[in-house]
């Protein structure tokens, strides 16, 4: 774990309290109600790459590992994780663990799990989270011939490549063991199990306890007997059509735990909720994106263009005026709690207001092809982006003379199905938020070419190199200076455009006691008493 531990992430927060509420005693077999959005799709490990669903996954599984509330990485299912070259990882499991329905957790429920993930006809969202792994295929079924099942509590995974943070990533989602329930004759995680998902970690989903688009209940696992023992009965996640509708439930005592406070609030969430406020960095990393597919957006003259619409963008304004600083205008590519951020990299200008500058570029690109139609930015209405979206298309029409607005769709789970299927076309709103503390999580998902998250088909080969010799790199000043040397590239070619940091901005009622946001901005609900 040496080169996890030296990724780790460092931060610090403000609140009106102490971030922890009150009387740490409580019911511990209170329910804590809690905001949400419904999963995308259904709740397998390998398949969910979204936020709603993600903090589902990471409360009723235990991984290898699992990141504290500042990003450490800390054993919970493995005992330990060794490594000589950090190309062949030897991983031992604590003995004696079982999934809820009493499935042992083992060396065949993680390797086997894995399996399911890489496969190429299952067409997992995470797969290319498996591809350094000997025997991965991204064209045809195949089996990763670099794990292999020691004994019940042992497996080896050998990488095509060394790779130094390897270990860092276990804790993320995708790597979490599956039961042997779930899968079929072939080997395969069937859809059903993903409706009905069965875990390992400190909560488990309440019988029938998943009511679609309104809630899902969650439980205490009494057998999870980790480092994240849930402190209370378990938790409602209630799916929000908007922040202001759960920010008024918060207010008059319905909810317990708010994530994220509405734009519309920030002007006085202080007075609102007294002491019961938290406002920290947290590595979340806002940003548009406009695919190359769409037209006026390929070669020269997209990238003209792309570079018009970064300059036209007054981000001090907005982050000043919508958000009272409760974002920061990037100027890279990841979140400056993350290891390895840089306020200095080459190209970082393009994220400059310059409305002439812009008003130059635009006019060169339309010599190259006249501009048509309209510029829109795409957004799930349920999670507080009118007002932002709005002043971006505002800036745009002032200084591009562009008809450009906002195109909101109502539910996160719907709009981010018209971004995984492809049938959106236009730009939409898009960002990271850390599944690990590691630089390279904020490039390779949303950068590399085939990457599971990158949504816009990004492709560039000078990238990739310089992210994979990265990743294979013997340390973790080395492998930053390749991470660097890739953003660079990304500002010349901006997939996305950078918009802002955004802290982790969150409300608590006077009912509940320890409330602590973690380094990702997700709460950590164990920990919550009532």
């Amino acid at each position: 774990m040496a080169a996890a531990s030296a990724l780790v992430l460092t931060g610090c927060s403000s609140s009106g309290g102490d971030n922890k509420g009150g009387d740490a005693k409580g019911d511990s077999a209170a329910i804590i109600t809690v905001n949400g959005s419904e999963p995308e799709s259904g709740l397998i490990p390998s398949d969910t790459n979204e936020v709603g669903g993600g903090r589902i996954l990471d409360i009723m599984y235990a991984g290898l590992y699992y990141y504290d509330a500042k990003g450490n990485p800390k054993l919970d299912v493995a005992e330990s994780v060794d490594t000589t070259d950090s190309k062949v990882y030897t991983i031992k499991l604590k003995a004696d663990q079982k999934f809820t329905n009493g499935d042992p957790v083992d060396a065949e429920s993680f390797v086997n799990a894995w399996n399911d993930a890489a496969k190429f006809s299952n067409a997992r969202k995470n797969a290319s989270w498996f591809s350094n792994i000997e025997g991965f295929d991204d064209t045809k079924d195949a089996e990763l011939t670099g794990l292999k099942v020691v004994d019940d509590t042992t497996f080896t995974v050998t990488l095509k490549s060394a790779q130094s943070d390897f270990p860092l990533q276990l804790g993320y989602s995708s790597f979490y063991p599956v039961p042997k329930s779930a899968f079929d004759a072939d080997g395969n995680i069937t859809k059903d199990y993903g409706q009905n998902p069965i875990g390992n970690g400190p909560y488990k989903v309440a019988d029938k306890g998943w009511t679609h688009k309104v809630k899902i209940e969650m439980v205490k696992n009494d057998e999870y007997k980790g480092d994240r023992e849930a402190k209370n009965g378990g938790l409602s996640i209630v799916f929000y059509d908007s922040y202001d509708a759960a920010y008024a439930d918060l207010l008059g005592g319905n909810l317990d735990v708010l994530d994220q406070i509405p734009d519309t609030a920030y002007a006085n969430y202080k007075d609102d909720l007294g002491d019961r406020w938290i406002n920290q960095p947290a590595a979340i990393f806002q940003s548009f994106t406009i695919p190359e597919r769409l037209d006026h957006f390929a070669g020269e003259e997209g990238q003209l263009r792309r570079e018009a619409i970064s300059r036209a963008i007054n981000r001090p304004q907005i982050t000043d005026k919508i958000f009272s600083d409760t974002r920061t205008p990037a100027v890279d590519w990841s979140s400056p709690v993350i290891n390895g951020f840089s306020d200095s990299l080459k190209g970082k200008d393009v994220l400059t207001y310059d409305a002439k500058k812009a008003k130059e570029l635009w006019a060169k690109a339309d010599a190259i092809s006249p501009w048509t139609g309209k510029f829109q930015i795409a957004y799930n209405a349920d999670g507080g982006h009118q007002a932002w979206v709005d002043a971006v298309s505002n800036d745009l029409k002032n200084n591009l003379g562009i008809d450009a607005s906002g195109a909101p769709n109502p539910l996160f789970g719907d709009f981010r199905q018209t971004i995984t299927d492809r049938s959106i076309q236009t730009a939409f709103r898009s960002g990271w938020q850390g599944d690990y503390p590691g630089l390279s999580n904020f490039l390779l998902p949303l950068y590399k070419t085939g990457a599971s998250s990158n949504d816009g088909d990004y492709s560039s080969a000078e990238v990739d190199k310089l992210l994979e010799e990265g990743v294979a790199a013997k340390d973790v000043e080395a492998a930053n200076e390749k991470f660097h040397a890739a953003e660079e590239i990304l500002f010349k070619d901006l997939p996305a455009i950078p918009l802002w940091y955004q802290n982790a901005v969150s409300g608590y009622s006077e009912a509940v006691s320890n409330v602590t946001i973690g380094w990702n901005s997700v709460p950590l609900y164990y920990e919550i008493t009532k």
